[in-house]
């Protein structure tokens, strides 16, 4: 099998392993380059939150637009100058290389993750299914979410 879409290719790539899908909701972990240790994720939508926040602590890829919120401006935390030191991060010293990276595998399905842009207050990048060596382009972050599903219904009926 040609294996030439796997790859990670932008600093914030990163491999998201799905173990379980319970009910709608998926259980998993992702890695990134600068930390060995997995992020645990219980659903898409605690994905999505988490890969925010990390992608904030990089300020990578800088978003086109702030986040709107319901607190004012004075409540809202000022962002620290270096804010991967306060996440934990080491900087932007990668501690993982992409062969560690791609290494990492789920029991129903991994994923390679690029966000390439967060422009009109969602994501664009690519998608790579590392199961079935796919690749395709996503929008949004509504996108994103819907191919993984897909992906992963094919996977339970093919189980079925």
């Amino acid at each position: 099998m040609d294996n030439s879409q796997n790859y990670i290719g932008v600093p914030n790539g990163v491999v998201f392993c799905v173990d379980m899908v319970r009910e709608y909701a998926l259980e998993g972990r992702f890695y990134h380059a600068y930390s060995t240790e997995a992020t645990e994720v219980s659903s898409l939508h605690d994905l999505c939150l988490k890969l925010e926040r990390f992608f904030d602590e990089l300020q990578y890829p800088y978003p086109g637009t702030d986040c709107r919120s319901f607190l004012d401006e004075k409540s809202k935390k000022e962002k620290p100058a270096e804010p991967w030191r306060e996440a934990g991060l080491p900087g932007r010293t990668r501690i993982m290389s992409d062969d560690e990276l791609l290494s990492k595998h789920g029991d129903l399905g991994t994923f390679i993750l690029r966000v390439q842009h967060r422009q009109n207050s969602t994501w664009q990048g690519r998608i790579t299914w590392v199961n079935e060596n796919k690749t395709l382009q996503f929008r949004s972050v509504w996108e994103l979410t819907k191919l993984i599903e897909e992906a992963l219904d094919t996977v339970s009926e093919q189980e079925d």
